[in-house]
């Protein structure tokens, strides 16, 4: 979160927001969103995708063969994963007064760590590597650490946004590939059924976080429009996935990955950033950026807050408020089968900066 607020003074924060919601308002609502959302998301993640990485796979039926380039995504899947303690810890660290965003990152970086050992395991069993040589492999990664791109939580929150999908996107064409469903000539023969599995099922564990961070990118969408717009541009002008300046023999994987049809900058631009823009309600970067330069915050002289001009015309800022509505209504009802509605219940509040259209009368 931009601004997270110890729990001792979220509870001195008045429910019930009169006229124009406050800042401080607004991270209680957001913060709020956060716990009823990490709540429901780790119920889901325990009942339907509690999978470990040793014994859910046949590793013993993965092929001897594997052919040079899938070995170079693999072992490069596999490094990037290594820096996972380095990810969590360094955004727990960043949240960690927040309860749901902190302990979501806990729940987060326990399921990165099965893709550490999922991707390991694949590296080790494939026989095309000897123990020792992972062993001082991993030696090499870990003597590099891993930082934060940006020094606060809300850049961070949406670089993972698309993060987290351009990586379900590698894994879902790794999927294909090992499905037999490549169309490149020096892949179009290769399969692996385990290999497949492995893919998949990480894949899905990355779709899970996508939108965990994507119903948070929203919330801020919701309550801080032009802050969120500033932070997603920032974040599509310099993206680069995580680890390229700490993974040896960077450009050798990534020109495998990009020769494989598995990703690339026009993979980038047409099945990440676009579909990212489609769930937030933007229509382009080029519409993005043209709002923005229009828009300007003006000071509404109460309390000291701002109020943002044209960011409205800058997205669809109606169907970014019923997709938070449905993310509470989500909360409400898990809420509602624990008992926690009828002692600390979560609630949606209705941003009253946002400009509401008038129904015109039936005869005009």
């Amino acid at each position: 979160m931009a601004d997270v607020m110890p729990p001792n003074m979220l509870a001195d924060v008045p429910q019930t927001p009169a006229g124009l919601l406050s800042n401080r308002e607004k991270d209680r609502l957001i913060e709020r969103g956060f716990l009823g959302l990490y709540r429901w998301y780790t119920a889901r993640s325990q009942e339907t995708r509690n999978w470990n990485a040793d014994k859910s796979f046949n590793w013993r039926a993965l092929s001897p063969n594997l052919p040079p380039d899938i070995m170079t995504v693999l072992t490069g899947f596999f490094a990037v994963e290594q820096y996972a303690p380095d990810f969590t810890s360094n955004l727990i660290n960043l949240v960690r007064r927040s309860h749901g965003r902190s302990h979501f990152q806990m729940r987060w970086g326990s399921e990165e760590e099965k893709h550490a050992d999922a991707w390991e395991n694949s590296v080790l069993f494939s026989g095309q590597r000897t123990p020792q040589w992972i062993a001082e492999y991993k030696e090499r990664l870990k003597s590099q650490t891993w930082e934060l791109p940006f020094p606060d939580a809300l850049h961070n929150m949406v670089y993972t946004v698309f993060q987290e999908r351009a990586t379900q996107l590698n894994y879902l064409n790794m999927m294909k590939i090992a499905q037999g469903k490549s169309d490149k000539p020096h892949l179009k023969d290769f399969s692996d059924p385990v290999l497949a599995k492995v893919a998949q099922t990480i894949a899905v564990d990355e779709a899970a976080h996508y939108n965990f961070f994507l119903e948070g990118v929203r919330m801020y969408l919701y309550y801080y429009p032009q802050r969120t717009l500033e932070a997603i541009r920032a974040i599509v002008s310099q993206f680069s996935m995580p680890a390229a300046k700490l993974v040896p023999d960077w450009e050798k994987f990534y020109e495998t990955v990009y020769r494989a049809g598995i990703y690339g900058p026009r993979d980038f631009s047409r099945d990440v950033m676009q579909v990212a823009f489609r769930n937030l309600g933007i229509e382009s970067r080029k519409s993005l950026e043209e709002g923005l330069k229009k828009t300007r915050e003006v000071p509404d002289f109460d309390g000291g807050n701002f109020k943002s001009t044209v960011i409205w015309d800058t997205f669809d800022y109606g169907m970014v408020e019923g997709d938070v509505k449905r993310l509470h209504m989500r909360i409400q009802d898990y809420e509602k089968l624990i008992g926690f509605d009828a002692i600390d219940p979560t609630e949606f509040i209705q941003n009253p900066a946002v400009p509401r259209r008038t129904e015109q009368a039936a005869d005009d």
